[in-house]
């Protein structure tokens, strides 16, 4: 599979050859050259390289890690049979091991978090944790205060060269794989959905089974038209609104994100703030739903019913 999924083909090894801005980067490759990697915890959205920073830490360093995804095994009982047995054993090398828990925040709050908490002072002589999340919040305050913070969000002043690096990147990786492209095509692509480069990513190799990326397949990145959901929504027609959403199949979180544009011009003026507190509400809840049709559906039934149009 690693073969296969290009994100994973082409993740770096190294600190040195990740895509972060040299603030973030600095304090990685100490722990690199100091080989010592103290309990950290990584946070900010999809995409952005937390996983990669953490798993180029070890490869780099060589240690033994291992790694668990929050959201498929968030209970207490992975805790104990898996997290306590590899953090209490130890290395095959020597040195250090690692845990890495993805998705932290998807964890228990009342039993797996607390339980953490108590294994990395239980553990402390032998093993590091590294905890990834989108949303720390959703992170238990002792966690917090036994790890070193790090928020992968980039600054105004840093997101133009991330994504020209990121850019320059996507170019190598395309004349690796033998795919032809058009920059144009791939500025779009990255302007789309950046800073999620692993979105970016995917969405090439996607689009590379067409056998070139090029103004082919613009019409499938283009931003998504709401005029249409609007007209729903002024008119409070609630099955159009809900047929909408079942026909289009778009990325929730790109609707929110034009919706949000479009206020101002669509919106009496009293009603934009409450049409915030409801779009920023759902796009939080759109990263634990488990039906993401029912969150948008839900959302836009809430713009209806309680925002004023022009």
């Amino acid at each position: 599979m690693e073969h296969l999924l290009w994100t994973e083909k082409h993740r770096p090894k190294r600190i040195e050859d990740c895509i972060l801005p040299e603030r973030l980067k600095k304090p990685f490759q100490e722990y690199v050259n100091q080989s010592n990697i103290p309990n950290l915890l990584l946070a900010g959205g999809a995409g952005v390289g937390k996983t990669t920073v953490a798993k180029a830490m070890c490869e780099e360093i060589g240690c033994d890690y291992m790694v668990i995804n929050g959201s498929d095994d968030r209970n207490i009982d992975t805790f104990r049979t898996t997290i306590k047995n590899y953090a209490s054993s130890m290395s095959l090398s020597g040195g250090r091991k690692v845990v890495i828990i993805d998705e932290a925040d998807y964890l228990n709050a009342n039993s797996t978090q607390p339980a953490l908490r108590n294994a990395i002072e239980e553990f402390a002589a032998n093993c590091s944790f590294i905890f990834t999340c989108n949303y720390k919040s959703k992170i238990i305050q002792p966690l917090h205060s036994r790890c070193a913070v790090i928020d992968f969000g980039l600054k105004a002043d840093e997101k133009a060269s991330m994504a020209s690096q990121f850019f320059k990147r996507i170019q190598g990786i395309l004349q690796t794989e033998e795919v032809e492209y058009d920059d144009k095509v791939i500025a779009e692509v990255i302007k789309k959905h950046f800073p999620d480069f692993r979105r970016v990513l995917n969405e090439l190799q996607r689009y590379s089974q067409f056998g070139k990326i090029d103004v082919g397949v613009l019409s499938q990145i283009e931003n998504v038209q709401i005029d249409e959901v609007i007209k729903y929504i002024k008119a409070k027609d609630f099955s159009a609104i809900r047929k909408w959403v079942a026909t289009a199949g778009l990325d929730s979180n790109v609707v929110f994100r034009q919706i949000y544009d479009a206020l101002y011009e669509v919106m009496k003026p009293h009603s934009i703030p409450q049409a915030v507190l409801i779009i920023a509400d759902y796009q939080y809840k759109s990263a634990f739903v488990a039906d993401p049709e029912i969150n948008l559906v839900a959302c836009l039934t809430e713009l209806m019913a309680n925002c004023e149009y022009n």
